[in-house]
């Protein structure tokens, strides 16, 4: 590492939460092992189109839109009151078993932790009560303050300038390559969550740490504190 980062920039989903339930659900619907990447995927894309063509709309609304085009590709027919039904399995989402102990740990020994995701300020308040994670964390950021999504250089900035931290002393934890490589951009240091199916982008910078889960990192920062 760079230097000791002060500031912990944690990813939400697929990072803290685990998006099985919404996963089974959406392959099911759709008859398809591949349903749930694929969606996701064009979720990711088409939201990076809304800020690229200076757009925005609520993360949910993407993710609705998306999800129907999905839908469209596999043949099946689904009212949008079926679609927002599946989508709203995303604000009952459980962490995964090793976070709030790890981030506990962590600001326990001095590490100051904050969560930053695209979902909008609704959706993102109903996930973390419903997880048990609002605790945890001593802000709360969603992208909506800034209407752009990651990996935009204004939703790391936004992060950056109301913590009061330079780049050099934060750290962007996060389970996606692309979030990674955004944070790095802006000169942040970075921790690679590998959740399974998830690697790290080959054209990109390797991260200052990589690991399998937030206990390992945990572990990893406490010893360098």
């Amino acid at each position: 590492m760079k230097k000791l980062p002060l500031l912990l920039i944690f990813d939400v989903n697929e990072t803290l939460l685990d998006l099985s339930p919404l996963k089974e659900d959406i392959n099911t619907r759709l008859n398809s092992e591949w349903a749930f990447e694929l969606w996701f995927n064009q979720l990711i894309q088409y939201s990076m189109v809304e800020t690229l063509t200076d757009s925005y709309s609520d993360f949910g609304e993407v993710g609705l839109a998306t999800l129907k085009m999905v839908a469209r590709r596999f043949s099946v027919s689904l009212s949008k009151e079926e679609l927002k039904s599946i989508l709203s399995n995303i604000t009952q989402l459980q962490p995964y078993f090793e976070v709030k102990e790890s981030i506990q740990r962590l600001t326990n020994h001095g590490y100051k932790c904050v969560a930053l995701s695209n979902g909008g300020l609704k959706a993102l308040k109903r996930q973390m009560d419903f997880s048990g994670l609002s605790s945890v964390f001593s802000t709360i950021y969603s992208v909506e303050s800034v209407k752009k999504f990651k990996p935009h250089s204004a939703t790391y900035t936004h992060v950056l300038h109301q913590e009061q931290c330079t780049p050099q002393q934060a750290m962007l934890v996060a389970a996606h390559a692309w979030d990674i490589a955004g944070a790095q951009a802006q000169g942040l240091q970075t921790a690679f969550i590998q959740r399974p199916g998830k690697y790290p982008y080959p054209n990109a910078s390797e991260a200052e740490i990589t690991c399998p889960d937030l206990k390992a990192l945990a572990s990893k920062l406490i010893q360098y504190n």
